[in-house]
């Protein structure tokens, strides 16, 4: 998505707050080489204030993240600042590539790209956009495991439990 001529670069650069069913969800959006892209997704809790999308694609990721909160199956399609190293990156798209209504544990991740289950564990806790890079589908080999960075029972495990069991995984 391109700016318009109408549009500066300091417009365009917001973060929204928009609700979701298991809390808050955070959307950035901002500037990269001329394109707006979204650089951020943050799972916040549900006391956060709600902030309404000030640009189009603010707007198109709420409207693809309702359209995920609806219907599990449903395949996002947004443009993505590039971000995070040569191994996240592996990480993220092996992840992205796993379909919902089913999980992958970190080592059969870690498996197939050559690398250790703690460094998928850690690529996954930087996962700068959930929900898109669908990091709750990576479990634990004996159990749910943790997420984002989180080992006990918390928001974020919270999340990944609604998520998975939206999904039909649990």
């Amino acid at each position: 998505m391109t700016l318009s001529k109408n549009q500066s670069a300091a417009e365009s650069a917001r973060y929204c707050v928009i609700d979701a069913p298991f809390g808050r969800l955070g959307i950035l959006t901002e500037l990269v080489d001329g394109s707006l892209m979204l650089s951020k997704i943050d799972y916040l809790p549900a006391k956060i204030t709600l902030s309404k999308p000030e640009n189009e694609l603010a707007k198109e990721v709420v409207k693809q993240c309702k359209a995920y909160f609806k219907d599990p199956h449903f395949q996002f399609d947004l443009p993505m600042k590039p971000l995070g190293t040569i191994h996240q990156q592996k990480v993220w798209q092996r992840i992205r590539e796993i379909p919902s209504g089913s999980a992958k544990t970190y080592g059969e991740i870690a498996s197939a790209i050559k690398s250790g289950p703690r460094a998928v564990g850690t690529a996954c806790g930087a996962n700068p956009f959930p929900l898109i890079t669908p990091c709750h589908r990576v479990v634990s080999a004996q159990g749910i495991g943790g997420f984002m960075k989180e080992d006990s029972p918390g928001l974020y495990r919270q999340i990944k439990v609604w998520l998975l069991k939206h999904e039909g995984v649990l």
